[in-house]
């Protein structure tokens, strides 16, 4: 299953952006399905996907959780997107994941040396005036500036 986790993702990704079907129940709880089976098997993008959307759009607390965990796991295997959304839950604090500033800067850097737009603002925002257990670090500053326009932020 785990080489195919891929291609259901990608199944499920498709799926999920088609206009066919647009509001049908029947249809999203198809797609939300095929990526939970990708996810579960290891698929990074559909980790990153399936957390995103339970997490920022399920309907209970429940949901929101359970995306928090599926987004860390997508960011622990280098999705960017899940690793600045994951940073953000650090640096505000969020149940089963709490707060913790060094991890946020962590998930932060992760993101940002993949070219996140938002997490390089973030640490220049960070490097800038301190902030995330850090003092403001003109080298720093310097680093995620350039950085800033390599990726066009």
């Amino acid at each position: 299953m785990k080489l195919i986790a891929p291609l259901l993702g990608w199944l499920a990704f498709a799926a999920f952006r088609s206009s066919l079907l647009k509001s049908s129940r029947a249809k999203h709880q198809l797609v939300m399905k095929l990526f939970r089976k990708a996810a579960d098997n290891g698929s990074t993008k559909a980790l990153s996907v399936y957390g995103h959307l339970l997490h920022y759009r399920g309907e209970d607390e429940t949901n929101r959780i359970q995306g928090a965990i599926y987004l860390r796991r997508a960011a622990e295997q280098g999705d960017a997107k899940a690793a600045y959304q994951i940073a953000r839950l650090f640096e505000q604090g969020y149940p089963v994941i709490g707060e913790d500033a060094d991890k946020a800067l962590k998930f932060y850097r992760q993101a940002g040396e993949k070219g996140h737009v938002l997490a390089i603002k973030r640490l220049i925002e960070v490097y800038e005036s301190g902030g995330l257990h850090q003092l403001a670090d003109p080298g720093q500053l310097a680093f995620w500036k350039a950085q800033q326009a390599r990726f066009g932020g």
